[in-house]
């Protein structure tokens, strides 16, 4: 047995009993032994390797909300407001107008047209927000203006809504007459009553992915797409991932585990089941988790479920209490009714799994807390450690709730700086702005507590998701709720043990001590001793996945 010491500027082990250290010897894919020199000394003989000398070592960070189509969706247009960086560095401007965005899509069109592209494959964007145009929402009128002949569809940055064409429209027959709810149709005007081309969470925009043939756009699994994501994983400083919405179909798991059994792949993945909206039962879909974990490797882990209850604050379809959305709009839209998600819910609960939900709006947080209680009450487990996932409007009440009920938080804390001058302007109004994704809360509250960027909603990259828990500014320069900021150790425990922990992965990652997974984050600096405004620019060199290094492509990018 080889055993190999790695020597570091610094290492910081997020194990609070050793907090620092300068040595980590690896054997087998694990940490043996953390420490001084001397410490690895009584091991035995060793290989020294001083490649991460003047580097500093972290543990692995851990993405616990993020979507593996982060890769897969570079395949088509990005509509996005912020400027953004793909998988291969190349950074993509962003668009700041309805306008920017109309002519990006004609030129898009008129390129597949030169192509010779058949007239009825359609074109597919992604990350379009109109929250950030003002009150203007796009409709056929803008995008029919790309192209009147070919199918056009655009996903929003938040996953929850589309727009399409005139075209896409008569494609999957959405006509006035549609009673389906999330299908938007002209209050006014010559087209009173017929459909505006914006479609409001899965129902309304099933109409659309059943007839392009795609229902993958909502998590699009092609072994390119994922290999993609495992780049800009490294290149973030990742080693474990969820997939936080996966069907978890044969086709899904064939590519999964093909590509998570390459020993060059440079992530592990934790594909959650989609218990919302499916095809599968509670009970069939139960059973059918269970039965893949015996598929599990030390890079694949089956096992957790995704269950999902209101759409998206910015795109006004979560669940808000009293006082409702600050400018007025009306209240969201249930995923899956309350009581059905509570009946569900109970089946995987009683079936030892472990159940992410997503809440966003407040009501939707406590109707969630509420069923969680009455389950628990009927079917009490031990150390379940099931998570409300986003929960960005949870306030201190709720946040003692769940700590008594044993809840998990996984908070959305990109959210502050993506959408915060919006939230504070137009969806919650201040008070509720600054207790915006509580992270001091949940830590007062002695809940369990991470922070994600849910990619490609933002980009992956938990040192950002970190800089924006720990200071908590807009772009415009508000501070949110400067109370609900946490401190700098506080914020990296959210993006390590945090997270490992609401994945029931902190007996094997999060920290570097003796026995667990060989997992590092390699850094050019310190993110102890940078400013806290800069922890953001913290550079990565590159990772370490279970003993194997990994240098992250396009550093200097």
């Amino acid at each position: 047995m080889t055993t190999t010491v790695y020597a570091a500027r610094k290492i910081i082990t997020m194990n609070p009993m050793q907090p620092e250290a300068t040595h980590v010897a690896v054997r087998d894919g694990r940490v043996l032994a953390v420490g001084s020199l001397d410490d690895m000394k009584a091991w035995g003989d060793f290989k020294t390797d001083d490649r991460f000398a003047g580097k500093v070592l972290m543990p692995g960070l851990v993405e616990g909300h993020c979507h593996l189509k982060e890769g897969s969706m570079w395949d088509w247009t990005y509509l996005g407001w912020f400027d953004r960086r793909d998988p291969h560095g190349k950074v993509w401007s962003g668009l700041r107008s309805m306008e920017a965005v109309v002519q990006r899509l004609v030129e898009v069109a008129a390129r597949m047209d030169a192509e010779g592209r058949p007239a009825d494959e359609p074109l597919i964007a992604w990350g379009f927000d109109p929250i950030y145009f003002g009150g203007e929402r796009m409709t056929v009128e803008h995008v029919d203006r790309a192209s009147g002949s070919r199918p056009i569809v655009i996903g929003h940055a938040n996953g929850h809504l589309m727009n399409v064409n005139s075209p896409m429209l008569r494609l999957a027959e959405v006509t006035r007459d549609n009673e389906i709810e999330g299908v938007v149709k002209f209050a006014d005007g010559p087209l009173a009553g017929e459909p505006t081309g914006e479609l409001q969470e899965p129902a309304a925009m099933f109409l659309v992915l059943r007839k392009i043939g795609n229902a993958g756009l909502m998590a699009p699994m092609t072994e390119a797409g994922v290999r993609s994501f495992g780049r800009l994983a490294c290149m973030q400083g990742v080693t474990t991932a969820t997939d936080l919405v996966n069907k978890l179909g044969e086709e899904d798991c064939a590519v999964l585990e093909k590509v998570c059994a390459d020993d060059g792949f440079a992530v592990r993945i934790l594909p959650a089941f989609q218990a919302f909206h499916g095809t599968h039962g509670a009970a069939l879909g139960a059973e059918h988790v269970q039965k893949l974990r015996a598929r599990n490797t030390d890079r694949l882990r089956y096992g957790l479920v995704k269950m999902m209850l209101d759409g998206s604050i910015q795109g006004f379809s979560a669940r808000l209490r009293w006082p409702g959305h600050f400018n007025g709009a009306p209240n969201g839209i249930w995923v899956m009714a309350p009581a059905q998600f509570e009946a569900d819910f109970e089946t995987y609960h009683r079936a030892g799994l472990t159940i992410h939900t997503h809440t966003n709006g407040d009501e939707a947080s406590e109707v969630a807390i509420d069923a969680v209680e009455r389950v628990l009450t009927r079917a009490p487990r031990p150390d379940h450690r099931h998570t409300l996932q986003h929960g960005q409007m949870i306030d201190a009440p709720m946040f003692r709730r769940m700590a008594a009920l044993g809840l998990c938080a996984n908070l959305f804390a990109n959210h502050i700086w993506y959408w915060g001058d919006q939230h504070y302007e137009m969806t919650m109004g201040p008070d509720r702005a600054n207790r915006l994704d509580a992270c001091g809360s949940a830590l007062a509250a002695g809940v369990a507590l991470a922070i994600h960027s849910d990619a490609p909603v933002t980009p992956l990259g938990p040192l950002f998701t970190a800089w924006c828990a720990v200071n908590r500014v807009t772009p415009k320069g508000r501070v949110l709720g400067a109370a609900e900021r946490i401190d700098v150790p506080q914020a990296l425990r959210a993006i390590t043990l945090g997270a490992a922990w609401t994945l029931k992965l902190d007996h094997e990652i999060g920290s570097i001590e003796c026995g667990k997974r060989a997992d590092f984050c390699v850094l050019e600096d310190d993110p102890l001793s940078v400013e806290p405004m800069q922890l953001k620019d913290v550079r990565v060199w590159g990772t370490v996945l279970s003993g194997r290094v990994f240098e992250a492509a396009n550093r200097a990018a």
